[in-house]
């Protein structure tokens, strides 16, 4: 970046950067700095009684603010747990005669965004502060591009917090640093994630990786990235789901596998939907869709107790409650109950009068399944608040899924809907080599119909079911969706370190 293009604070930062080098002070030192405590643990436990704990302590951050009272400098810094105040008094910093370290550093040195370490003693202010009476100061790092500025409290706490989703989406570093609840929100999705291993871990199962890179995007109906592989000198995709290399796992011999699989999806953003995003896929044999709904129940009450301590979650202005059983209702059922139409017996034909009557605009190059998608997606899913599954979907919506075992025309299978939106996806899978291998060629006629989220034919995977794939019940789940329910976010992209977007114009 040209010096033209530099704010007046840019450039002023850069003339103290020069004249610290000049001065021998090494603005970005390399020897590892020796942090020894954080500044909640040093705030939550300093007492009278523990204050010996706290006779000697290093700590390092970022500048949020200085206050500069002439000879003594209130300096609070920000860690990675927290704020913390240093007191930073002259004639303790430079004992001697020799005061050019305060005069060159400190007094006029230092901006806010620079990274220093103290070393010191805590003690409380009498304005009952804890903080740290500073006794050496190392600038660590010097910051060269002012933070936004923004207001505080006396406590910290932050009150006109950055807002500009382009800002902070962009320079989510800078977000991380002056919106503190952003960290929550990640720290928070890191726990579920961790509670998820733990739920599964504890139940035997074996945490795995399969292709990201597949020459068939097998495993769901959507539109998949496209690539080269100069070395095979063939396409490649990049994966849109894991679930037929998980399911080659069970044909394999493994009865519990599950992936935290990252998929990628060439369709639209918006508030729910991301090209790149993260779910969760196990495969358990000798299990049905049944065995799956009570699992997942459990799985997600032990979520909200890990995050929130209580199986009420905010959400919004609603609660949303997690405390098992949810409601079962079937998507014909759910249709019937917002619409008034009985579409279980209805043919294309007719499915293309309803989508008419209730004025749902349909392609015309899509079969019954997806009408019938088209439906629910229009009519019903967004009044399901409180956790359901939606279950026993027609055939033509499941290629991947076992025929019901009592019900003609339709699969075993469930999404679950929470908050307006699905949130897993499972079934009883099929594991019948000649059905599975007659629905991957309907899927073929969709796809010349110009359907172009219908599925692939994967002749492996049809050679893998002919081996023979146990019973086996199988379940994604959308961690980005999931930690937005679970963190009272109304964004994907607020879950995201860093969501896609347009490239930067940069002058």
């Amino acid at each position: 970046m040209s010096q033209t293009h530099l704010s007046e604070q840019e450039l002023i930062r850069r003339e103290k950067l020069v004249k610290l080098q000049e001065a021998g002070v090494d603005p970005y030192p390399a020897p590892l700095y020796p942090v020894s405590h954080f500044s909640t643990g040093i705030k939550e436990g300093y007492t009278e009684e523990t204050k010996e704990q706290f006779a000697t302590v290093c700590v390092a951050g970022r500048i949020m603010s200085i206050n500069d009272k002439g000879k003594v400098f209130f300096i609070k810094i920000q860690d990675s747990k927290g704020i913390i105040q240093l007191y930073v008094k002259r004639d303790d910093l430079c004992a001697g005669e020799d005061k050019s370290f305060w005069d060159i550093v400190i007094k006029h040195g230092l901006d806010l965004g620079d990274i220093i370490g103290a070393t010191g003693y805590a003690f409380i202010t009498k304005t009952g502060e804890t903080s740290i009476h500073t006794q050496t100061l190392t600038l660590l790092t010097k910051s060269l591009k002012p933070l936004p500025v923004i207001k505080r409290d006396e406590e910290g706490n932050v009150f006109d917090a950055v807002t500009d989703p382009e800002f902070r989406y962009r320079q989510r570093y800078v977000d991380l640093i002056i919106n503190p609840d952003v960290k929550n929100t990640f720290v928070k999705r890191t726990q579920l994630i961790n509670t998820i291993r733990e739920f599964l871990n504890a139940q035997g199962a074996l945490e795995v990786d399969t292709p990201v890179l597949q020459a068939i995007p097998g495993g769901a109906a959507a539109r998949p990235f496209s690539t080269h592989h100069n070395a095979l000198d063939v396409p490649f995709y990049l994966r849109i789901a894991n679930e037929l290399y998980l399911k080659r796992l069970i044909v394999g011999g493994f009865d519990w596998v599950y992936e935290f699989s990252r998929n990628f999806r060439n369709e639209g953003m918006d508030r729910t939907h991301n090209p790149e995003f993260t779910v969760l896929e196990w495969y358990t044999a000798y299990k049905d869709y049944f065995w799956m709904m009570e699992t997942t129940e459990q799985l997600f009450e032990k979520i909200a107790l890990a995050l929130h301590g209580t199986t009420d979650v905010p959400l919004g202005d609603k609660i949303i409650n997690f405390k098992a059983p949810f409601r079962r209702i079937s998507i014909h059922d759910a249709i019937r109950e917002n619409t008034g139409f009985d579409v279980s017996d209805m043919d294309e034909a007719g499915l293309r009068e309803v989508c008419k009557k209730l004025q749902i605009d349909v392609p015309g190059n899509i079969g019954k399944g997806k009408l019938i998608d088209e439906l629910f997606s229009a009519s019903s899913e967004h009044t399901f608040i409180q956790p359901a599954f939606v279950i026993d979907y027609p055939v033509e919506m499941s290629p991947l899924t076992k025929k019901h075992r009592s019900k003609a025309g339709l699969v075993e299978r469930f999404e679950l809907m929470i908050n307006g939106k699905e949130i897993a996806n499972a079934y009883t899978e099929l594991n019948d080599p000649i059905d599975q291998r007659e629905r991957f060629e309907e899927q073929s006629k969709l796809m010349e119909r110009g359907d172009v989220e219908a599925m692939f034919i994967d002749h492996d995977f049809l050679r893998a079911l002919e081996y023979g794939m146990p019973p086996t019940s199988g379940i994604g789940i959308g961690i980005d969706r999931l930690c937005m329910l679970m963190t009272n976010q109304s964004s994907i992209q607020d879950v995201l370190f860093f969501p896609q977007m347009r490239p930067e114009k940069l002058d």
